[in-house]
């Protein structure tokens, strides 16, 4: 089944304009998710806005935008003024620089889309835009409106697309002096420098996304099953908890540890038939 685009547009870099269409890269439809019900009549409940101060419900026609200026006081906004304010039009995502793939933070990084040619006649204009960012290895950074806000796209080549990533605002970003400034300064050398790149070097590996299952959503799927069953399951058995009081000790147990994890991985030679 073909991926259905959320969004179709221009990527537009001087005076060369190629029509594309963006996809979500990135679900989370496969995760286990529950509704709300009434427990006394087993019937699913809804949400609704009501009025803060009648208490009564407000009908979706009836809602509207508002800034708040002061305390109870607000300036009223319709679809149309915030669509006006919006500087940049809503379907082109202009170039604006090209950058090294490895010079963005991943700090910045926020949702993962996909780029296609948005039509057949747009395929070599696609193709260019595609050959030329994978030969020079640089990403485009483009910024564009999607989804009623003004957003900036760190796109770079992925096989024979364009993977797209939004990119979070520096506002938005909290500056990391604030969370690591209670943090001493702790000089580590000698042997327990020496056994944690140990560690480290053991299990060296690369990157596997199908490696890393979600327990929790494969657990509470188990759960749902034997429930539906009427089967009761156990609590599966939990490591542990405490503080590690002998730092060093623990660090050779995890080296050893790790060094007879990397003899199990390595493979076997093949013994020779005859």
């Amino acid at each position: 089944m073909a991926s259905r685009a959320i969004w179709k547009g221009y990527l537009k870099i001087d005076e060369l304009a190629c029509p594309v269409a963006l996809h979500s890269a990135a679900s989370t439809s496969e995760r286990a998710s529950f509704h709300t019900l009434n427990r006394k009549t087993g019937n699913r409940v809804r949400r609704e806005y009501v009025d803060a101060d009648t208490g009564k419900p407000v009908e979706s026609r009836d809602q509207v935008k508002g800034y708040e200026t002061g305390k109870g006081e607000y300036v009223l906004l319709e679809p149309e003024d915030i669509a006006s304010a919006v500087p940049e039009s809503d379907k082109t995502l202009a170039v604006d620089v090209f950058v090294a793939c490895g010079k963005v933070d991943t700090l910045f990084f926020d949702r993962p889309y996909y780029l296609t040619p948005a039509e057949a006649a747009a395929q070599k204009a696609f193709a260019v835009v595609r050959e030329g960012l994978r030969a020079k290895e640089v990403a485009a950074l483009a910024r564009g409106v999607l989804f009623r806000r003004v957003r900036t796209l760190f796109i770079r080549a992925a096989g024979p697309g364009l993977v797209a990533n939004t990119l979070n605002f520096d506002y938005e970003i909290r500056a990391a002096d604030e969370v690591f400034e209670p943090i001493p300064h702790l000089k580590i050398e000698g042997e327990m420098l020496d056994l944690a790149r140990h560690i480290i070097e053991t299990k060296m590996g690369t990157f596997d996304p199908a490696a890393f299952d979600d327990r929790y959503d494969a657990a509470l799927a188990e759960l749902v099953k034997a429930k539906a069953e009427g089967r009761t399951i156990k609590a599966p058995k939990r490591a542990p908890e405490g503080q590690v009081i002998d730092l060093m000790d623990a660090l050779r147990r995890s080296a050893g540890a790790s060094e007879k994890g990397k003899h199990k991985r390595q493979p076997q030679p093949r013994r020779k038939a005859g």
